[in-house]
């Protein structure tokens, strides 16, 4: 995946919400404290899983809505989500209007030690009552689902929940779908979640106002991170090389 745009809100000087456009190549240009080095601290904490300090929440904002917000594109053919079993962010309905994956995450800032509370795609999504939520549901509770529904499970391997999801959908039909918030942070989804930070671009930041040194943690990391992606790449090589047999 590639970052495309990233917003902030709430976040230091960034009251208002802000959009960065990203290309191959992109340059901060600006004086001092016009929010270059905020940029670069928000990707690393939606990208590394870190959290804001206590004074990061802009002052006359709402320190319970510092969000910072990521669109990527350059996605993956296929991705595993929930089980074994590859599906499409097209087919599950996570991509937003302009086909990109749209992550939200809203911090609260008012705390001592500010956290992440919310975690959501927002995408295109299916609104009518019997598809809108199946992301949301495990295995047991969509088998339950397709029967309420009189969904047709023939042929269906009933162990790979996107297969079901798939049936329920074309059974239901007309989706209604629209631009909505998925939660991906609740208890059921979370795993959605844990599996699509398998497919983020890996970020390091390095930082030139101090003296560095090689024993530096972001001079170590980047090493770590590759070695981290390589390895997966080769385990996901394999799975692929399995299923294909």
């Amino acid at each position: 995946m590639k970052l495309k745009r990233l917003r902030l809100r709430n976040l230091r000087c960034f009251l208002n919400e802000t959009a960065i456009d990203f290309e191959d190549m992109t340059a901060l240009v600006g004086r001092n404290d016009s929010g270059k080095s905020t940029i670069m601290e928000a990707l690393d904490l939606f990208l590394n899983d870190n959290d804001p300090d206590k004074d990061d929440a802009s002052k006359d904002g709402n320190p319970q809505d510092l969000s910072i917000i990521c669109e990527f594109s350059d996605l993956p053919h296929e991705v595993i989500i929930d089980d074994a079993y590859p599906t499409l962010l097209s087919t599950e309905f996570l991509l937003n209007a302009e086909g990109r994956l749209e992550i939200h995450k809203i911090y609260n800032g008012q705390l001592q030690k500010p956290k992440c509370t919310s975690v959501a795609a927002y995408a295109v999504h299916p609104t009518v009552d019997g598809a809108k939520d199946l992301l949301q549901l495990k295995n047991a509770d969509l088998k339950k689902r397709a029967e309420d529904l009189g969904v047709d499970l023939e042929g269906v391997d009933q162990k790979i929940n996107a297969q079901i999801r798939a049936r329920i959908r074309q059974h239901l039909g007309g989706l209604a779908s629209a631009p909505t918030m998925i939660p991906l942070n609740d208890e059921n989804a979370k795993k959605i979640w844990t599996e699509l930070k398998k497919y983020l671009p890996a970020f390091a930041l390095f930082k030139s106002d101090r003296a560095s040194t090689d024993q530096d943690s972001e001079a170590q990391d980047p090493l770590k991170a590759a070695v981290r992606e390589a390895i997966k790449a080769k385990e996901a090589e394999l799975d692929n090389d399995h299923r294909i047999h």
